[in-house]
């Protein structure tokens, strides 16, 4: 394969990853996997997961719960649902890993965060989102070691 087939076939898998991000963003709550996403963008699971990964930092699957996550937690400021209806309500199927995957991104269980979310009362919702948006380990700052 010449340079420029090459680098024709990248931009084709990159339009590919795109409208799989889109159709991610658009059916969060729908049930998806990455073998039906792959499917659908002609390519591989694996090779679906790999490129995606490399072109967006994260593995599909990553990508679907972080934006379920994130419209958990407006569900969740707003204030008039269970923590299960919003993770119904979401797209996930199990209580205990949208609970564990909110933890692990929002620092918090989702029950402790709607509890928290009242702090949030008045707020703009284009800031609170900015404010409350969940931080993925790798964009964390590092803690300042503590002096004993």
């Amino acid at each position: 394969m010449t340079s420029s087939n090459a680098a024709a076939q990248r931009l084709r898998d990159l339009a590919r990853l795109r409208r799989v991000r889109d159709r991610i963003d658009r059916e969060y709550a729908q049930p998806l996997d990455v073998e039906a996403l792959a499917r659908d963008a002609h390519m591989s699971a694996g090779h679906l997961s790999r490129e995606f990964r490399r072109a967006y930092g994260e593995s599909p699957y990553s990508y679907l719960m972080t934006r379920r996550v994130e419209r958990a937690m407006a569900l969740l400021r707003r204030g008039d649902l269970s923590v299960t209806e919003v993770c119904f309500a979401v797209g996930c199927s199990s209580l205990g890993t949208f609970s564990s995957r909110f933890t692990e991104l929002v620092g918090v269980p989702p029950s402790a965060y709607r509890r928290q979310a009242a702090g949030t009362a008045g707020m703009p919702p284009c800031v609170a989102k900015q404010v409350t948006r969940p931080i993925r380990n790798r964009e964390a700052r590092a803690s300042e070691p503590q002096l004993a």
